[in-house]
């Protein structure tokens, strides 16, 4: 792994302490996820889904923006609560405005300088190389998101927290 791609992983890890959330810039779901239930199929594949990561479009990002790192997590279940308990992926950006592709689950090599920069924390039949759907079982779970904008130097911006849906 290059030095810089272990720099920003270490960096993504590091956010666990930042502070509250407070970001002028907005995130919006797009490819059917309204924030308030996940979609049908977006489930991990234990429950019969083949989830990946809502694609997401951003804007208004501050200055000097390099990198946005979107942590995944599930405010249902303490171990996976925070930090990016499903996982963190790292998105190169350029400018004000961004769009998040959606990334499929369970995947450690990305395309387009997108990175896993922490794996999903679960473990045995749940362990993911890299992002891990909504995977309560129907079970009512709420899981969002918490989207940081970052500099080339691994400075967090600001950041912002959004709903991805209840399943």
């Amino acid at each position: 792994m290059p030095p810089f791609r272990t720099i920003l992983m270490t960096a993504a890890l590091s956010l666990a302490a930042a502070p509250a959330f407070s970001a002028d810039f907005k995130v919006k779901l797009a490819g059917g996820w309204n924030g308030k239930k996940v979609p049908a199929g977006q489930q991990c594949k234990l429950f019969g889904g083949n989830g990946a990561t809502p694609p997401m479009v951003i804007s208004g990002l501050p200055a000097g923006t390099q990198w946005v790192l979107v942590q995944y997590n599930d405010r249902d279940y303490k171990p996976l609560s925070t930090k990016g308990g499903h996982g963190a992926i790292g998105f190169p950006v350029k400018g004000s405005k961004a769009q998040l592709p959606a990334i499929p689950a369970n995947v450690k090599k990305l395309p387009n300088g997108i990175f896993i920069a922490s794996k999903a924390r679960s473990s045995g039949k749940y362990a993911s190389k890299g992002y891990l759907p909504p995977c309560s079982g129907g079970k009512g779970h709420m899981y969002f998101a918490d989207v940081f904008a970052m500099t080339g130097k691994n400075k967090s911006l600001g950041s912002t927290r959004v709903e991805i849906g209840r399943y």
